[in-house]
């Protein structure tokens, strides 16, 4: 199916009924139903959960957070039959590279709204305009605002559609992705599928594996570590993959559900300090991502990646893989959920030209370490930088 190609001006513009409808379901929800079980070991704490939804009901104002997203140039476009939303910064410098930056699973845009500007303004941070890039973030297609698919699509397909929305729709010859989480699942396919167009990939996550496993003993015990870790993580994962429809009719119909299935998964994935969710994130951010998948009614639709990565083969590239060649920048944040492996078996997959061991963050790295990401971006794309209108991709130095 093509392309539409044309752009449609997008506004975040919920009415109050819609946003009065969640508020009942909160204040209804039965609380006293649910047993007073201590610390956050059988899944998101009640005490804090309760705590949060009293928040969200008497002082959280999800305008002020639609008016953040709408303060941003937001536009839809038709790429293979899915109305796909997203948000465009342009560059202060018109040389400026573009960037596709690409949320994952329980995210959406909030997780970028802090470092879009930094990106494509750095004169304002006392960075060189050199450095700055057209920003281009996405929500992914059956995430947020953007539209859903019919059926359940995996991140191979959905690397093949945000390369259209960048190539065709956009109209760049050029560009270069990052991504965290799915993110960096959909940026791994991309350079894999579309290096013609994408000429480098940025990723603070790795979720893909190589068709022959781990080779060397570091690497056989970094496989075993990561699979006895995974076991007490792989709950979430094997539902959304296997009966997400099942799981979708309970979540649906019921924003504490949902708040419950994403609170939990952002004190695990997170680098807290003493257990303290609110030490990394407010509950004004932690709502309004919570929110987005309430209001555009997307937790069903978002979790299908997870059962689309399995049609498509689950973790393992292909048989007759073979190495990634964009230029690959590497980011690891300590508290990430999912253990990187040793740079060995990384170097088959990617072509790695910078490797960066962060001093803390975890999985959410846009959310928690927004600086050190943006940093990073910048030090890895710095020396890549080509005209995105040139069909050649100009020069570079890799």
């Amino acid at each position: 199916m093509k392309s539409d190609q044309m752009m449609r001006d997008f506004k975040v513009n919920f009415t109050e009924k819609e946003i009065s409808s969640v508020y009942q379901k909160i204040k209804d929800y039965p609380w006293s139903t649910m047993p007073d079980l201590d610390g956050w070991v059988h899944g998101t704490n009640k005490k804090y959960l309760k705590e949060l939804c009293d928040y969200w009901i008497s002082e959280f104002d999800w305008h002020k957070h639609e008016k953040l997203i709408n303060d941003f140039e937001n536009f839809t476009t038709n790429v293979d039959g899915i109305d796909i939303h997203f948000i465009k910064k342009k560059a202060s410098n018109p040389n400026s590279t573009p960037l596709l930056l690409m949320h994952g699973w329980p995210g959406s845009v909030i997780e970028f709204l802090d470092i879009i500007d930094k990106l494509a303004n750095p004169e304002k941070s006392g960075a060189n305009t050199k450095n700055s890039f057209d920003v281009i973030v996405p929500s992914l297609p059956g995430f947020g605002f953007s539209g859903k698919p019919t059926k359940p699509i995996g991140p191979r397909k959905m690397a093949e559609i945000l390369n259209k929305l960048m190539i065709e729709n956009l109209g760049y010859k050029n560009y270069m992705a990052q991504g965290g989480d799915w993110g960096a699942t959909i940026a791994n396919w991309i350079g894999y599928d579309h290096s013609k167009f994408c000429k480098a990939i940025h990723i603070n996550c790795l979720t893909m594996r190589h068709p022959d496993g781990p080779q060397s003993d570091d690497e056989k015990k970094w496989q075993k570590r990561f699979d006895e870790d995974q076991i007490m993580q792989d709950g979430y994962r094997t539902q959304q993959a296997t009966k997400p429809q099942s799981l979708s009719y309970g979540m649906m119909d019921s924003p504490v559900g949902i708040a419950a299935w994403i609170i939990e998964k952002m004190y695990f994935w997170s680098d807290l300090k003493d257990n303290n969710l609110e030490s990394v994130y407010s509950k004004d951010t932690l709502i309004a991502n919570i929110m987005i998948y309430i209001l555009t009614k997307s937790f069903n639709t978002a979790s299908w990646i997870y059962f689309g990565r399995r049609e498509e083969g689950g973790r393992f590239f292909p048989k007759d893989f073979k190495k990634i060649t964009v230029p690959t920048g590497v980011a690891i944040f300590p508290a990430e959920m999912s253990e990187w492996p040793p740079r060995s078996y990384v170097e088959r997959i990617f072509n790695i030209k910078q490797w960066s061991e962060m001093s803390g963050g975890g999985h959410f790295a846009a959310l928690e370490k927004p600086d050190l990401l943006v940093h990073d971006i910048r030090k890895f794309f710095r020396n890549l930088r080509f005209n995105p209108y040139d069909e050649h991709g100009g020069q570079s130095d890799l």
